[in-house]
C-alpha cells in the first residue's frame, strides 16, 4: 500500500513537472527579428512582444543577426554566425524563421540563386537534429517598400523570386507556412525605412506568429460585407470565405445546401456554393461549434460595383428628377451596400485622430446592407440607382449595387499597390510632389494632412489608397460586373491616364479572379475646361482598345459651369443599356449612340461611318453642328454636314482638300447628333 502511494506520488509530481514545462519557442533571422527598427529591442521586437501574448507556459528567444543572409555563399551566411549556434543548442521546440530579405542584395541573388533552396532545407534540418520533435513554421518575406534605393534595380524582382521558394520550401519540407508579407504590406509607414517594421509593425509580426503558433484567430468571422438584407449573384457557383480558428469545422447552409470545410493552419476557409436561383429570400447560416452566424433576408440577384469620384458620389436627393424619383424609390428587389467616407476631402486640415485613422486604412464608414426605400435611396448615388433600376426592370431579379465612390479621387488611388510597383512605379514616388498626378489632387491632399508630422502620411488621393481601405475589404464579394464614373481628377494628363485605366480595369479584374468581367464607365462630360477635349476621345479610343467594356455618352448632359450636373438618370440608364446588351444579351436595347468608326476623305468632303448608326438625326431637329475639318495646315474651320446613305457628309469652302474632321470639339459642346435611339455621339477626332 506504501509503494502505490509513493508510485501515485511520484506520477503526480511528474504530471505537475511536465504541466509546468514551458515551450521553448526560437525565432531566428535576421535584423527584422533581432529588433532593428525599434528604440527598445528586448520590449518591441517581434519575439519580444511574442513572448507577452504566449504567457508564461512559453519561454521565446530571439536569435536575429543583423544583415543575415540564408544563402551560406551570401555575404553574411545565418548559418556561420553566433546565432545560429546558439539557436541550435536553445534546442526550440517551435522554431520561427524569417531569412531572405538580405538575399536581395546585387552580391547575393543573382550570384547565388541557385543554392536557395537546398540552403533553406538544410537550415530547416539542422533544427530537426536539435530536437528531432521541433515544429518548424518559416515566414514570407515581410515587404519591402518602393522607397528602398535598390527597389527597381533588382529588389522588387528578386524579393518576388524569393517568396516563391520559400512558398516552395514549405510545401516539400512539410514546415508550416506563416505570412509576414500580407500584414505589413497595405501600411506602409510601418516601414520607416523601407525595411525595417517599427513597434507597430513588430506587434502585428508578433500576432501572426502568435496566430501560427496557437491557431487562434478569434474564432469565426465573416468579411464586414456579409450581412442580413444582402443580395448574392446569381447563377452561378458561388464562393463564401471567411476565418476561424485552425482546424475548425465550418457549415455553411443555404438554399437546402449544407456545406462544410476545415479551416486551415493560417486561418482561412472557403466552401463553393451550387448556384443559387434568382430571389429569395434565402437565409445564410455560417457556424463552427463556438459560433453561429444568420444572415437574414438574403436575396440571389445581380451584383455590381459602382465606383469612381464625386459624380458617382452625387445623391439621389440632388439629381434634377428628385422630387418624383425619390418618393417612388420603394423596391425591395433593389438593395444597397452604400460605403460612405468619415471625412470629406473638403478644403479643410483634418486633426491628429482623423490622420491616424487614415494611416490604419479606416477611412470609410460601418455599413450594413438596406432595401431601396426613399430613406436609403436619397443619399445613395444617383446613376448606381438609376443603372441599377433600369436592370431590375427589365431583367426583373433582385439587384445588388455597392457603392464606394470618393470625390475628387484620381484613377491611382483605386489601384492595387503591386500592379503599380511592377507596371507604374514612378507614380508611387513622393506622390505628393510628383507631376504624374493632378495638381489640384496634390493641393488638397496637401491641405488636408497639413498638421501631420509622419513624412509617410497617407491620404484617400494616394496611389493605392482607395484600393487598400476600399476595394480589399469587399474579400471579392462575387460581383457581375463593374461601373465606373471618374476622370475629372486625372483630366490634366490623357497619356497618363490611359495607361492607369488599363491598370485599373486589370487590377480589378485580377482581384476578382475573372479577366472578363465588363467594366462600363461614363465619359465626362461637358464643362469650359480646356483638357476635357482631348481626354473624352482618349476614354473613347480607350474603349476600343480594352476587351468588355463600354462607355456611356454625356457630354449632352453637361454644366458650362458645374462639374456636377444634375441630370443623373440619363447617365445611369445608358451605362445599364450598355449591360442590357452586352452582358445580358438583349439585342433589342441600343447599347450607345453613333460612335466613330471610319472616315473616307474624298473629293473635298469627308465622309465619316460610325457604329450604332440606325437612323442617324439631331437632337433638336436643327441641322447637325459642331463638325470642324482641317487641310495639311492644321487649322480647323468650320464645316457644314448632312447625313447620308447612313453616314455623315461633312464639308467647309475654306477647305479645298480636308484631312482631319472632330466633332464636339469644345469642353462645353452642343454638338446634336444622336441615332434612333436618342442616344448622343461621342466626340471624336480622326485624321
Amino acid at each position: 500500500m506504501k509503494k502505490t502511494l509513493i508510485l501515485i506520488l511520484c506520477l503526480f509530481l511528474c504530471t505537475v513537472s511536465f504541466a509546468r514545462k514551458r515551450v521553448k519557442v526560437a525565432c531566428v533571422g535576421n535584423s527584422i527579428t533581432y529588433g532593428i527598427g525599434v528604440s527598445d529591442p528586448d520590449k518591441e521586437s517581434y519575439p519580444a512582444r511574442l513572448q507577452q501574448m504566449l504567457g508564461e507556459g512559453y519561454t521565446v528567444e530571439r536569435f536575429g543577426k543583423p544583415g543575415a543572409t540564408l544563402l551560406n555563399k551570401g555575404h553574411r551566411p545565418f548559418m556561420q554566425q553566433k546565432e545560429f549556434k546558439d539557436a541550435l543548442a536553445f534546442a526550440g521546440d517551435v522554431v520561427v524563421i524569417h531569412l531572405g530579405v538580405n538575399d536581395t542584395d546585387p552580391r547575393d541573388w543573382p550570384n547565388y540563386r541557385d543554392f536557395f533552396i537546398a540552403d533553406y532545407r538544410a537550415l530547416i534540418d539542422s533544427f530537426r537534429v536539435a530536437n528531432p520533435e521541433c515544429r518548424i513554421l518559416i515566414a514570407r518575406l515581410t515587404p519591402i517598400a518602393d522607397r528602398h534605393p535598390r527597389f527597381e534595380s533588382g529588389t522588387r524582382d528578386w524579393h518576388d523570386e524569393i517568396q516563391l521558394a520559400i512558398e516552395t520550401i514549405a510545401k516539400y519540407a512539410q514546415v508550416q507556412l506563416i505570412d509576414f508579407h500580407a500584414p505589413l504590406y497595405p501600411y506602409p509607414f510601418m516601414l520607416p525605412d523601407a525595411v525595417h517594421p517599427d513597434k507597430e509593425g513588430a506587434a502585428v509580426l508578433a500576432k501572426t506568429v502568435y496566430e501560427g503558433i496557437t491557431g487562434d484567430f478569434g474564432g469565426l468571422q465573416m468579411p464586414e460585407i456579409y450581412t442580413d438584407n444582402m443580395v448574392l449573384q446569381h447563377g452561378r457557383l458561388l464562393t463564401i470565405q471567411g476565418k476561424a480558428d485552425a482546424g475548425e469545422k465550418v457549415t455553411v447552409s443555404i438554399d437546402r445546401q449544407q456545406l462544410q470545410a476545415v479551416t486551415g493552419a493560417d486561418g482561412k476557409w472557403a466552401v463553393d456554393v451550387r448556384p443559387l436561383k434568382a430571389g429569395g429570400p434565402y437565409t445564410l447560416t455560417v457556424s463552427t461549434e463556438k459560433r453561429k452566424l444568420v444572415y437574414e433576408n438574403v436575396l440571389a440577384g445581380e451584383v455590381w460595383l459602382c465606383s469612381g469620384q464625386s459624380n458617382m458620389e452625387f445623391y439621389l436627393n440632388w439629381s434634377a428628377t428628385a422630387a418624383q424619383d425619390v418618393p417612388q424609390a420603394a423596391n425591395s428587389n433593389i438593395r444597397f451596400y452604400d460605403m460612405k467616407a468619415r471625412w470629406r476631402t473638403d478644403a479643410v486640415e483634418w486633426d491628429a485622430s482623423v490622420l491616424d485613422s487614415l494611416n490604419h486604412l479606416q477611412y470609410y464608414k460601418d455599413t450594413r446592407w438596406t432595401v431601396c426605400s426613399p430613406e436609403t435611396a436619397g443619399n445613395f448615388s444617383a446613376v448606381a440607382y438609376y443603372f441599377g433600376k433600369k436592370l431590375q426592370d427589365s431583367l426583373q431579379v433582385p439587384v445588388g449595387l455597392i457603392c464606394n465612390a470618393i470625390g475628387g479621387s484620381p484613377t491611382e488611388a483605386w489601384i492595387d499597390r503591386s500592379t503599380l510597383e511592377y507596371r507604374f512605379p514612378a507614380i508611387l514616388r513622393n506622390w505628393m510632389q510628383n507631376d504624374f498626378i493632378q495638381d489640384w489632387v496634390r493641393g488638397r491632399a496637401a491641405l488636408n494632412v497639413k498638421k501631420s508630422f509622419n513624412k509617410l502620411q497617407r491620404h484617400p488621393y494616394e496611389p493605392c489608397y482607395l484600393y487598400e481601405s476600399g476595394i480589399r475589404p469587399l474579400e471579392q464579394f462575387p460581383v457581375k460586373g463593374f461601373i465606373w464614373y471618374q476622370g475629372e481628377s486625372n483630366a490634366h494628363n490623357r497619356e497618363t491616364h490611359e495607361k492607369l485605366f488599363r491598370l485599373l480595369v486589370e487590377s480589378w479584374r485580377k482581384n476578382w479572379g475573372d479577366a472578363e468581367l465588363p467594366f462600363y464607365f461614363v465619359q465626362l462630360s461637358s464643362i469650359d475646361r480646356p483638357s476635357w477635349t482631348w481626354f473624352r476621345d482618349s476614354q473613347r479610343r480607350l474603349m476600343a482598345e480594352i476587351p468588355h467594356i463600354g462607355m456611356a455618352v454625356s457630354s449632352d448632359r453637361g454644366d458650362s459651369l458645374d462639374v456636377h450636373p444634375k441630370q443623373k438618370r440619363e447617365v445611369g440608364e445608358r451605362l445599364a443599356a450598355w449591360a442590357l446588351n452586352k452582358t445580358y444579351g438583349y439585342k433589342n436595347v441600343i447599347p450607345s449612340g453613333p460612335l466613330y468608326k471610319s472616315v473616307v476623305f474624298s473629293g473635298g468632303a469627308a465622309y465619316i461611318s460610325f457604329d450604332y448608326a440606325e437612323k442617324l438625326s439631331t437632337s433638336d431637329g436643327k441641322p447637325v453642328r459642331t463638325f470642324e475639318v482641317a487641310g495639311d495646315d492644321g487649322l480647323f474651320y468650320p464645316a457644314q454636314a448632312v447625313v447620308e446613305n447612313g453616314k455623315i457628309k461633312v464639308w467647309s469652302d475654306k477647305v479645298k482638300e480636308p484631312e482631319t474632321v472632330r466633332y464636339g470639339w469644345q469642353p462645353f459642346t452642343r454638338a446634336n447628333l444622336v441615332n434612333g435611339a436618342g442616344l448622343p455621339a461621342s466626340t471624336f477626332r480622326a485624321e
